[in-house]
């Protein structure tokens, strides 16, 4: 019988309550259609997972044995057990700590909070952040065509994402595509994290990072998880009872979105939870990576939308005609940039830059920016100030026509 081409997603019902027998249980039902994520698996010899689940430990979420915003222990170690029962692969797991990099209260803290069901499953942990090379985008990149990765990364011969279900305040959703981002180094191997982290350029990079990665299985945690925004106090809890699982990333996490009652297909910047940029989903699909259409998937579930005792909503941090204007003048800074830029070489090669108005308002070799940026806009704080990395090479290569592009929508949307 041949296999359908279609992406393989399912969801099935889990209570938040049950013990790690029936979560596991739960799990291998929803994993064992995903023919061809098995196959793959299967085959490796080297297996990477990206778990989310680097947070300081004083200050993460927790409801009885769940973590609120992280991967709660249940759902790793059922992961973990159906990955030892199916493969004869190693694992690892590779991840790169924001806390240890960026928080200095963090800085000698153990940030991994799976460290010890790791260990219960004899799986090697990589910091990713310490031997760093670039890799290219199969096909090329939408935002950039080379990321830094752990060099490790050539060596993997699958990937597994695994995420909480969760919204977040800057990409509306966070699930297995975003959890990707996680495994980005810093500066000095890297770069900074708001360097990818940034207004107009996130989605496309996140659906850059989905190809770059290309996880075999993708597994979404909706025992207990996160409304809102992707930290906060735990106020926006909410108890889903479901799992899901799918052998493509876009479409899993268009499954994830669907269910906590968003539109993977039509929803984009403006529409919820989508306020301050583009669905990365919707990026990820209009390249050709993944389908966001539920009907183009071989998508089953237990579980009927929206799930969760309470709905679903992202955090509106800024009002929304400061949003527009911020992306409308990212977009103009970064072409200022690609059109002057024999001028931008001379006074700042090998530093990184902020751009406000066609000015430099800040410069550093580091990419530090230790200031905040609501402070150096000065009078100016609806003018977006741009970063970037002056490189004589321009080896990243960086996209501008996305930022020509995202000019033209906003412009068809103002005289709308």
């Amino acid at each position: 019988m041949a296999t359908s081409l279609k992406p393989v997603v399912r969801a099935v019902h889990c209570d938040w309550r049950a013990d790690d027998e029936t979560v596991y249980q739960a799990l291998k039902r929803a994993t064992q259609p995903l023919t061809r994520a098995w196959d793959k698996l299967r085959n490796a010899r080297r297996i990477a997972i990206k778990f989310n689940q680097d947070k300081e430990a004083r200050h993460h979420i927790t409801f009885h044995h769940h973590r609120v915003q992280l991967v709660s222990d249940c759902v790793a170690r059922a992961t973990l057990r159906l990955l030892r029962e199916n493969t004869s692969a190693q694992l690892y797991c590779v991840d790169v700590s924001f806390y240890r990099k960026y928080v200095p209260q963090a800085k000698d803290e153990d940030t991994t909070q799976l460290r010890h069901v790791l260990r219960e499953f004899d799986v090697t942990y990589i910091d990713g952040n310490v031997d760093v090379v670039w890799a290219s985008v199969p096909g090329g990149g939408l935002m950039f065509d080379r990321y830094p990765v752990t060099r490790e990364f050539a060596d993997m011969d699958a990937w597994v994402s695994v995420q909480k279900l969760k919204n977040h305040a800057f990409m509306g959703v966070t699930l297995c595509m975003k959890n990707l981002f996680g495994l980005m180094p810093t500066e000095p191997l890297g770069r900074p994290r708001t360097y990818y982290h940034h207004l107009v350029r996130m989605p496309y990079v996140l659906a850059d990072l989905g190809r770059l990665y290309d996880p075999a299985l993708n597994i979404i945690d909706g025992l207990v998880c996160q409304a809102g925004e992707e930290w906060g106090r735990g106020e926006e809890m909410r108890i889903a009872n479901t799992l899901i699982a799918g052998d493509h990333v876009v479409a899993t996490d268009a499954v994830g979105a669907y269910l906590m009652g968003h539109d993977p297909a039509r929803g984009d910047w403006k529409t919820e939870p989508f306020h301050r940029d583009r669905n990365a989903l919707r990026v990820a699909a209009e390249s050709g990576f993944g389908t966001v259409n539920l009907d183009e998937m071989d998508f089953v579930s237990e579980v009927t939308a929206p799930v969760g005792d309470k709905p679903f909503f992202a955090k509106i941090t800024d009002a929304p005609e400061i949003v527009h204007s911020w992306r409308k003048t990212t977009a103009e800074q970064g072409l200022y940039y690609r059109d002057h830029r024999e001028d931008f070489i001379r006074r700042y090669a090998g530093e990184y830059i902020l751009l406000q108005m066609g000015e430099v308002k800040w410069h550093d070799p580091s990419g530090t920016v230790r200031a905040s940026r609501r402070i150096l806009s000065g009078d100016h704080p609806e003018q977006a100030m741009w970063m970037k990395y002056v490189d004589p090479d321009e080896a990243e290569g960086e996209h501008f026509e996305v930022y020509e592009r995202t000019l033209d929508e906003i412009r068809a949307l103002e005289s709308a």
